[in-house]
């Protein structure tokens, strides 16, 4: 049929989207590429099942993954038909809820099922580890909870898990899961993972009501099948296996979420799982140039595991993607700046023509830096500024209070953080007992007779806090800023915490924090002298300076690349391109770790509509440590005729050797894991702030009231008191000062 002879709503498809849009009986694989079209030819092909072919709204299943895309293509759907329809178009979750609600009691539930929300689940589960007499500071509840979590994606219950259970650990997660399992049903309520295990559940254990589903959805489509996970994809074949009338939309080239439970596989084998499956390849692309998406090609067809395709345009060949090796990220930063400045004033462009997308939310701190600097509007999407971070705002207030003990609001921020015991009441009574005396929270805590007031537990915890805090300001005039960050992250417990819930949220804070470290050591570089009040200062006057920022829509946008899926800017920025960053190191040991990281810069490419900039440095301090680079694999893979290469870098595509011999980035241990550069700062940070701790101990042994000292900086005194490693001096010039005993350079005279 040519294209005249098409009903109206169709006539704009290319031919290939038309022959997806009109195949509506059997299995079948739509190959969606990047910016070909997709939604486009999912909602005409809904509309043509109705309006052309006379099924019934009523007997249509359309799934996808958020509300925000139900609600889109429902809306399009809806202007294509000329009104509403009782089909369903949801998401997978609001899919299987519906199905729970009507069978709750073959679902082992009854009536006016509840939807347990993450903080419901997190009180849950915090009173199972109560009820098991389990410690939650090694069983946290996010961990215990991502356990469970991943247990059901893959559908293993409590009691399977408790089989192959085979650590005391593990053992205990089981019991916990259990414990989970049964509050959960004694309240009626589902958490999300349940949603759609329960359903698959019930489809096995009673087949009259999946025949029932079966009947009334003889018509299913999925949409972004490549994210599909384990249950999920046990949901759509068993509804589908009768009619075999399903067609699944997707592009294993994008697939970037295994880390989070979509299987690939799902895609990759669809026509095993229906035999006869036409496939059909959408490989046009209405977004990019000629030349980005060779680039995207060149690189993602180094992947073994993929379906064949290549996506091309009818557009123009473009300019080709422009490659620059800085010598530091601070340089990449800026040479990034350079170019928006230059396309903004040569060129008329608007702010929100860019986009810089990188591998991990830490890089983002220089570039806010830069920006800021330069007076440029931008946005973080999908997650908060660097200093805006939960994690970040706890270790300034930590720092604050050493730099202000009468800091009532960091005190209240961080005393509980990480949890230690200290309940609301107990703060009330801390903060009600301070106003009455005329005192901040903190100062009033110095007095043991209020202290010994509280229970056992919070007065130990209240003394340690107090410790920590003393011993870090009486080591200000002789710690850097570094040494003070460093002791108040390992000593408060708060690097403990993340490295005990193990899951992705703590590992992406941890990254955020040691990226915190980075900043702390920029600066020190540019003033070795720097005190910690005046590395406060500067951030307070940063952040002042950042709320005058203009406020409209014409920003540049800063994102991760796995936020970035979906959207496409006319000019991208990807920097960080050196391995271990991108490809991350956690990937770089198996195939399936690099090809997931592949597919992600392929996605990255396919942001950009007219041009693409690829960047990295010759040297990067990145969570605290400054190391050379290797550039990324991905640039080597990358076709070098579409390559203009500005770098004028010497031995770019070698390992500079540092002193020591090697390159740590691709470092590995003799487990054959790639080197971890989070675990070995931690274990810089976590040596050196038990160092000064041991220091201090052992120095405070040596002092005693009534000897006569002198300092370096403070000239000649005499010691007054000598208490939690703290040594307090009256000097005959500077006055009394309070010093950390085995940091502060004091030398006995008498």
């Amino acid at each position: 049929m040519d294209n005249k002879n098409r009903p109206d709503y169709l006539q704009s498809l290319n031919d290939m989207q038309y022959e997806a849009a009109i195949h509506t009986e059997g299995p079948m694989l739509i190959l969606a590429g990047a910016g070909s079209g997709k939604t486009s030819t999912m909602t005409r092909r809904i509309a043509y099942m109705i309006r052309e072919k006379g099924i019934a709204p009523y007997n249509i299943l359309a799934v996808t993954f958020t509300n925000k895309a139900a609600q889109e293509m429902r809306e399009r759907v809806e202007q294509l038909v000329g009104g509403s329809t009782r089909m369903w178009l949801l998401t997978f979750h609001s899919t299987c809820l519906r199905i729970l609600r009507v069978n709750a009691e073959k679902a082992g539930y009854h009536d006016g099922l509840t939807v347990y929300d993450p903080v419901d689940q997190k009180a849950v589960i915090r009173k199972c580890i109560k009820a098991a007499n389990v410690n939650e500071k090694i069983f946290t509840p996010k961990m215990v909870l991502a356990r469970i979590s991943d247990a059901k994606e893959k559908g293993v219950n409590s009691a399977e898990f408790a089989m192959n259970a085979a650590s005391p650990r593990e053992k205990t997660i089981a019991d916990l899961y259990r414990r989970y399992e049964r509050e959960l049903l004694s309240n009626n309520a589902v958490d999300f993972d349940d949603m759609i295990w329960r359903v698959v559940k019930m489809f096995e254990e009673y087949p009259e009501v999946l025949e029932q589903y079966r009947q009334r959805f003889q018509y299913i489509m999925v949409d972004e099948y490549q994210d599909t996970n384990y249950m999920q994809y046990r949901f759509v074949k068993a509804l589908a296996g009768k009619s075999r009338n399903i067609c699944v939309v997707g592009d294993d080239d994008q697939c970037i979420y295994e880390w989070r439970g979509a299987d690939i596989s799902n895609i990759l084998s669809f026509e095993k799982d229906f035999p006869g499956a036409r496939v059909i390849k959408l490989e046009q692309n209405y977004r990019s140039t000629g030349n980005i998406l060779k680039a995207a090609h060149s690189v993602i067809s180094h992947n073994r595991q993929r379906k064949a395709k290549k996506l091309w345009t009818a557009a123009e060949e473009g300019s080709r993607i422009t490659y620059k090796r800085l010598q530091s990220e601070k340089e990449e930063a800026a040479w990034i700046a350079d170019c928006i400045d230059r396309y903004v004033m040569e060129e008329g462009r608007q702010y929100q023509n860019f986009a810089i997308l990188y591998r991990t939310n830490a890089q983002s701190r220089s570039f806010e830096e830069v920006l800021l600097t330069r007076g440029i509007p931008y946005v973080i999407r999908g997650t908060l500024r660097f200093y805006d971070r939960k994690e970040i705002k706890d270790m300034i207030a930590y720092m604050r209070l050493v730099a202000n003990p009468d800091d009532n609001v960091a005190f209240t921020r961080v005393i509980n953080e990480p949890k230690r015991s200290i309940g609301p009441k107990t703060l009330d009574k801390i903060s009600i007992l301070a106003e009455q005396q005329g005192t901040s929270m903190l100062r009033l805590l110095t007095d043991e007779e209020i202290v010994g007031g509280f229970t056992a537990k919070a007065s130990e915890a209240l003394r340690g806090f107090v410790r920590l805090i003393a011993e870090c300001r009486a080591g200000m005039e002789d710690l850097s800023v570094s040494d003070i960050y460093d002791r108040l992250f390992e000593g408060s417990g708060y690097l403990a915490m993340l490295e005990r819930e193990r899951t992705t949220e703590a590992e992406g804070r941890l990254e955020n924090l040691m990226e915190f470290k980075s900043a702390i050591a920029d600066r020190e570089s540019e003033n070795p002298e720097m005190t910690l009040t005046e590395f406060l200062e500067n951030l307070s006057l940063d952040a002042e300076v950042d709320q005058g920022s203009p406020e409209s829509d014409d920003k540049v946008v800063l994102m991760t690349l796995h936020g970035a899926k979906g959207l496409e800017f006319p000019v991208v920025f990807m920097p960080g391109m050196e391995d271990g960053l991108f490809p991350g190191w956690r990937s770089l040991d198996t195939e399936e770790g690099i090809s997931e990281e592949r597919r992600l810069c392929y996605v990255g490419i396919t942001r950009a509509e007219q041009k693409l900039y690829m960047t990295s440095a010759t040297t990067r301090t990145l969570y605290g440590r400054t190391e050379y680079t290797k550039e990324s694999q991905f640039l080597e893979e990358l076709d070098s005729s579409l390559l203009d290469e500005l770098s004028d870098e010497p031995g770019k595509s070698s390992y500079p050797t540092r002193k020591d011999g090697y390159a740590p980035e691709v470092r590995y241990s003799d487990s054959h894991r790639p080197f971890d550069p989070i675990r070995a700062q931690a274990d810089v940070i976590k040596k050196k702030s038990r160092d000064i701790q041991r220091k201090n101990t052992k120095a405070a042994g040596q002092y005693a009231a009534g000897m006569r000292v002198r300092h370096k900086k403070f000239g000649e005194g005499m010691i007054l008191e000598v208490s939690d490693n703290v040594v307090k001096v009256a000097f005959d010039r500077a006055g009394i000062k309070k010093l950390a005993a085995g940091i502060a350079p004091l030398e006995v005279i008498s």
